[in-house]
């Protein structure tokens, strides 16, 4: 995203005298941000999440700024006449890849949620966890500049889960927006950016100084960097819960469980390399 999302006193209501969904909301979305959004059934959440993937259209209002923007749907579609690899890869084309990058692209995005074994299985043949993983694969191929998610770890295993926390914080790290919704609430605990509750056809937000950030299961690495160094750039938009430099160029750095992958790459890509001392949990140091 090179510039915010904004909606400008935006309702949603369906038929010309319908009840208001949502209305009057005014929010803007920085790049680089992790958004949950709260509330309970039948408040209007995925009709938020409806305006912000541009599925739906605002009643009222204007929303501008739109980025590259891909989507997970509460449902997701099966009856299509495509097998898994054969969905993926026409889409990556749509996105302007060409076929073999989208080939390529699809089989590696089935392959880190661990679906390459039914890749040329047909879609309407597979299981509603196996072709979760493929509604989310969907959205992830084309490296979209807002991701939104509603209820995407539904279904899931509980490695493909992790591999969704990981993709989601991946996009944030790159600069991109991530919009979610989940029923658990230990879902990316600690890690959000900004957190949306809607509510009576409203949407409040709120940001990290009026969340518990540190909350939710944290990795602790320590690193050593080339004398004089300083952490790579690529560390600067990781929600960082602590950081101490231990010694001259030795740093202790704590994040979220769901980024220290992100963290271990920025910290191993980096030239030069930096030497990672020690990987563990923050109750185990």
């Amino acid at each position: 995203m090179r510039r915010d999302l904004r909606l400008d006193n935006v309702g949603r209501r369906y038929g010309l005298r319908g009840p208001w969904v949502l209305r009057a909301v005014n929010l803007a979305m920085a790049p680089g941000t992790l958004t949950r959004v709260e509330g309970a059934n039948g408040t209007g959440k995925s009709t938020f999440l409806r305006l912000l993937a541009g599925i739906d259209a605002p009643t009222e209002g204007r929303i501008t700024g739109r980025p590259r923007t891909a989507y997970v749907p509460e449902r997701f579609p099966t009856a299509l006449p495509f097998t898994a690899l054969g969905y993926l890869t026409h889409l990556g084309t749509v996105h302007g890849l060409s076929r073999e990058s989208a080939q390529r692209t699809a089989g590696d995005w089935l392959e880190r949620f661990g679906a390459a074994g039914y890749a040329r299985t047909p879609m309407a043949q597979l299981s509603k966890g196996s072709s979760q993983k493929v509604a989310v694969a969907q959205a992830l191929l084309a490296e979209p500049e807002l991701l939104v998610l509603d209820e995407a770890w539904t279904g899931l295993d509980t490695d493909a889960r992790a591999e969704l926390e990981r993709a989601v914080a991946e996009r944030t790290a790159a600069g991109a927006s991530v919009v979610f919704v989940d029923h658990d609430p230990r879902r990316l605990a600690g890690v959000p950016d900004v957190i949306c509750t809607v509510h009576d056809g409203s949407v409040n937000r709120r940001t990290e100084q009026q969340t518990s950030r540190g909350s939710g299961p944290r990795t602790v690495v320590v690193a050593q960097g080339p004398s004089g160094g300083t952490l790579p750039a690529e560390t600067a938009r990781l929600p960082l819960t602590a950081l101490e430099e231990t010694t001259a160029g030795t740093y202790r750095v704590t994040v979220p469980a769901s980024h220290s992958d992100v963290l271990l790459r920025a910290l191993l890509t980096a030239r030069p390399p930096w030497h990672v001392v020690t990987v563990g949990s923050e109750e185990a140091q």
